[in-house]
């Protein structure tokens, strides 16, 4: 039963959309939706100024890995400085809980997405050994891929079906975790009331798929 609930958004579209479909499912809730860029430390600054901010759910990151492999500098800044920027923002403003979504690909990273995943990790651990008197409880929350998020490839399968193929697979041996978004929600709210100092989260997701299997 929160007092209020603020959402920071870079894109305008997808601001307004999760806005308005939150609106219709509690209409007793206030929701203040906020243009924000994480980068940006004097918007960030007048945010945790004027709200009294308990708890922050931070989910900014570019996680395309094609994307960020030919953006490489613009993912680090968003995925490492943006949180790194944040988290010490919320510890000035003596923030309860700060739970951060992370991924599968920051264990042993194959990639920039995945390493400027685990560097953001390591930012909050930095943080948090730092910090001397732990007002806040930082939660790092891992895990795959979430069916039907902006990050999910299925859309990309459901559309090149439709258009008649051909599906495009990196490798046909290619395995993934999937999570439905009711169950990723759930781990990242829960990770947020466990968390005792600055842990890791990893829900158990079964067995990997392959691919081509879930097509």
């Amino acid at each position: 039963n929160p007092k209020k609930l603020l959402l920071l958004e870079l894109n305008e579209f997808a601001l307004y959309t999760i806005s308005e479909e939150l609106k219709k499912l509690n209409k007793n809730l206030k929701i203040i939706p906020l243009l924000a860029n994480i980068q940006n430390l004097p918007r960030l600054t007048e945010v945790f100024k004027t709200f009294r901010i308990d708890t922050v759910y931070h989910a900014a990151a570019y996680k395309h890995v094609s994307l960020v492999e030919e953006n490489i500098c613009e993912g680090v800044k968003n995925n490492v400085l943006g949180t790194y920027l944040i988290a010490k923002i919320a510890i000035q403003h003596r923030v309860s809980n700060f739970v951060l979504i992370s991924s599968d690909k920051a264990v042993r990273p194959t990639n920039i997405m995945g390493a400027s995943k685990r560097l953001s990790e390591l930012c909050i651990q930095g943080l948090y050994s730092e910090n001397k008197d732990k007002n806040i409880k930082f939660a790092i929350v891992r895990f795959g891929n979430v069916l039907q998020s902006s990050g999910s490839v299925i859309p990309k399968f459901k559309k090149q079906i439709k258009h008649g193929g051909p599906i495009t697979l990196t490798h046909p041996e290619v395995t993934r975790y999937f999570m439905t978004v009711t169950e990723a929600s759930q781990l990242v709210i829960q990770a947020g009331a466990m968390s005792e100092g600055c842990e890791v989260f990893v829900l158990d997701m079964g067995q990997s798929i392959k691919i081509k299997d879930l097509i």
